[in-house]
């Protein structure tokens, strides 16, 4: 029995304190940000992979050519020459001639990742240095750049952002909100603020020296998922990845539970494959397992029986204010919603393990087994840490 108590009591507890930690950081950033315009401002090139008439394409698409930067230059990725994509990208390229923009097509078959094998053509056509990688799905802000580029200096390798799903218009896009927003995104924030920050492929800011520096951009093709690979790479050069404080919208509009899912599956397994034991926790988190625990300890009359509608009110209190404060969805759809997802989570971790294949955007794949292969063009971790240091030293001039 007094297990039973210390494992609830400590779910309870890493919910409440992670939103309480949340929430400060939160007015912590939001009291020292720094005003007006950064002193530094390269010229940035803006790649943004295309596959398919997705929700929202146009929107975010139309969103690339609205940011303020004083120089940059976009390049849109398809892959398939009839994809439908590239009449929309074609278009929106015609109606904003001021910003420098092209549409590349065709593929290089580098790696198992298609995403890798559709963007390499515009990482080598890029102009500048400073390149960001963005997913068609997401809404970018006017501010993108800023926001990446303050998060840079002397230890960084990768700025990086998660997806913040928004404008959810039915049941299953209300649980894809609730699992990518405070619950992914609340921890992937908490991960960076203590130093463990990882990749998200949805948004990330690189420098083509230090890419090269790192064996270059093609290596993120050695693992099925670039954000994994790029993570690896990274920490494995002595730099960090940092992750923006404020996250970027992913419109979600109409999502089936039967595709919310499946994608939570090939995340699961890819985490599970990446990073073993930083998944191996996961068959804790949500409210599931801890619920059921002290709803057995109040059958059994250990605790009082309107015990367990207390713990879960207490659990998504917390929560729902977390989403409130953030911005994020969180009218009272996103309740069911985060009951939903936390059912979900012990049958999500369970069937992580078993099977290793998945669809992604039409293409059959395997989770990629065992560690990426070496890398011969790696150089010296020492060099690569110098060059990040020499590069935000560049910033003060």
């Amino acid at each position: 029995m007094s297990l039973s108590i210390l494992f609830a009591t400590t779910a309870l507890a890493v919910q409440t304190v992670s939103v309480g930690l949340l929430l400060a950081l939160r007015h912590h950033h939001g009291t020292n940000a720094e005003t007006g315009r950064p002193a530094f401002r390269p010229p940035v090139t803006v790649l943004r992979p295309l596959c398919g008439l997705e929700n929202n394409l146009e929107r975010c698409l139309t969103t690339t050519f609205e940011l303020d930067w004083p120089d940059y230059e976009v390049i849109l990725c398809i892959a398939d020459p009839d994809d439908p994509a590239a009449a929309v990208a074609r278009r929106i390229i015609a109606e904003n001639p001021a910003v420098p923009a092209q549409l590349l097509i065709g593929e290089d078959r580098l790696s198992v990742n298609p995403k890798m094998n559709n963007v390499i053509k515009g990482w080598r056509s890029a102009r500048h240095d400073w390149i960001v990688m963005v997913d068609s799905n997401v809404l970018m802000p006017p501010d993108l750049i800023t926001r990446m580029l303050d998060r840079w200096d002397d230890e960084t390798g990768l700025v990086c952002a998660p997806p913040i799903g928004t404008e959810p218009a039915n049941l299953g896009a209300y649980v894809e909100s609730a699992w990518l927003n405070s619950f992914q995104a609340r921890f992937q924030l908490l991960a960076d603020e203590a130093g463990f920050g990882f990749a998200q492929g949805k948004a990330m800011l690189f420098n083509r020296n230090l890419m090269a520096d790192m064996g270059g951009f093609e290596r993120l093709g050695e693992q099925v998922a670039e954000d994994a690979a790029a993570t690896r790479l990274v920490r494995g050069a002595g730099l960090n990845v940092h992750l923006v404080h404020q996250p970027f919208a992913q419109p979600l509009g109409k999502r089936s539970l039967a595709a919310v899912w499946k994608r939570q599956l090939r995340w699961a397994r890819l985490r599970r494959v990446s990073f073993p034991l930083c998944f191996l926790p996961e068959i804790l988190v949500g409210a599931a397992l801890p619920t059921i625990t002290v709803a057995a300890l109040a059958a059994t009359g250990h605790i009082h029986p309107a015990a367990p509608m207390a713990y879960l009110g207490l659990w998504y209190a917390a929560e729902m204010l977390l989403a409130r404060a953030y911005g994020w969805p969180s009218g009272w759809r996103m309740l069911p919603a985060m009951v939903m997802r936390d059912l979900a989570l012990p049958a999500l971790f369970i069937s992580a393990w078993f099977g290793n294949g998945f669809v992604w955007r039409g293409n059959a794949m395997t989770v990629a087994e065992g560690e990426p292969r070496p890398a011969r063009l790696r150089r010296a971790v020492a060099r690569t840490r110098d060059k990040a240091r020499a590069l935000v030293a560049a910033r003060s001039h």
